[in-house]
């Protein structure tokens, strides 16, 4: 049984029942996903009310609104480490591959320092490398949560690798295996519910990955800040694009979209990226907002340069008519659509990879090459013309948020 305080041969069952076990749970970022992740586990844990001892050793960005979670009556079992910021440092920096040493090293070493018997990674991409050499945390179980398996893209969906996509899907195929081969790995969750499949098919120790729901965000009513959401002038049909707005989300792709539609659909919409906007996109997006304001002056476009507080964006998300995740070949899940499903709102997206099939599957909304602007030109303008609501099977996206609960996902996450 994972999780055991001891291994059958040491410990009696009663031994086993008065001893919890001890599971540890490292995150050295505080940025994205990890905060509502994170916020699911610990809700769960103190629900319970007895089980597991849980140790979450995470940025020191994020104690505070965890340690708000916790009664005092859970205190004794659930705690919270800050990550000193040196040793946080040396887990997100680059080379990446030295980033994923020092996350072992890291973890192997507050693994001693608490007693637990069970590390699980957040994120376990960048562990792949360290792990298929066979390092272990003296013998201690390792588990964690791999974002961006890619490696089965040519079965679930359009997939034109380019010779950087085939180098990339190349060393997966080498080091996922022998990840898997390592016997302080004992189980692999993953948000791409089509992967556990092809592992169990193509590698010797397949049945270690399991799929992992990803949680969406809980469908927030209305209430009367929405106002401040409301960027969509009357008889325009909004478009919003938000999250860290780097160039991989595609909002370049889209501003060049927009110089392609004719005046009469240009004149119907308004276009909104929220988000903060990555330092190295900035001169290149404002050049291009400019010139294409001076070009269509019918055009409402607005930039939000700012990071959004989660009732912000959930204002903006039930304000918009679309959502757009136009994407540039991106590798794995994404929470927008989550946040697209749960209010109803369909999903402009790449066809590339999970996402595409995604909503393909669940019929979130369309999806297309949007590497190729003329692409999104073309769909931008048919929603328009034809009303978003046509392109959202509404019973079909309730069915699929209703698998994707923070519940479920955290009662994954613990049963590893």
């Amino acid at each position: 049984m994972p999780w055991s305080a001891a291994s059958p041969s040491t410990a009696s069952p009663s031994t086993a029942r008065r001893e919890p076990p001890k599971i540890l749970i490292f995150e050295p970022e505080a940025e994205g996903h990890t905060l509502e992740w994170l916020d699911a586990i610990v809700r769960l844990a103190v629900s319970e009310g007895t089980g597991a001892e849980l140790w979450l050793v995470v940025a020191e960005g994020l104690c505070g609104p965890l340690a708000r979670l916790l009664p005092g009556s859970s205190r004794d079992r659930i705690r919270i480490v800050p990550l000193p910021a040196r040793e946080a440092r040396r887990c997100i920096g680059r080379p990446l591959a030295r980033a994923g040493f020092w996350r072992w090293w890291t973890m192997r070493k507050y693994l001693s320092k608490t007693g637990a018997q069970h590390g699980l990674f957040l994120s376990i991409d960048l562990l792949t490398l360290p792990l298929a050499l066979g390092l272990g945390a003296h013998g201690k179980a390792l588990s964690g949560v791999l974002f961006r398996p890619s490696v089965h893209y040519r079965e679930i969906g359009p997939y034109r690798p380019t010779i950087g996509d085939r180098l990339r899907d190349l060393q997966k195929a080498v080091l996922y295996p022998l990840m898997l081969r390592n016997r302080a790995v004992e189980r692999i969750l993953t948000l791409d519910p089509f992967f556990p499949v092809y592992a169990r098919t193509y590698y010797r120790h397949g049945d270690k990955v399991s799929a992992l729901p990803e949680p969406c965000p809980p469908e927030a009513k209305p209430t009367a800040n929405d106002n401040e959401g409301d960027f969509v002038p009357a008889g325009r049909t909004g478009f919003l694009l938000f999250g860290y707005l780097a160039e991989r989300k595609g909002p370049l792709a889209v501003l060049d979209a927009l110089r392609l539609l004719p005046p009469e659909v240009t004149s119907r919409i308004a276009i909104l990226f929220a988000g903060k906007v990555d330092p190295s996109l900035r001169p290149r997006l404002e050049q291009r907002r400019q010139a294409l304001m001076q070009e269509r002056p019918d055009l409402w476009l607005r930039i939000d340069d700012r990071r959004l507080e989660r009732s912000e964006l959930a204002a903006l998300v039930r304000r918009s008519d679309v959502v757009l995740a136009p994407y540039q070949k991106f590798v794995g899940s994404s929470g927008v659509l989550m946040w697209a499903a749960v209010n109803g709102r369909p999903v402009l997206a790449q066809d590339f990879g999970l996402v595409g099939r995604l909503t393909r599957e669940h019929r979130l909304g369309v999806s297309v090459d949007s590497c190729d602007p003329a692409q999104l030109a073309s769909e931008i303008a048919h929603m328009v013309e034809r009303g978003p609501a046509t392109f959202i099977d509404l019973p079909a996206a309730a069915r699929f948020v209703a698998t994707q609960t923070p519940q479920r996902f955290a009662s994954v996450v613990l049963s590893v």
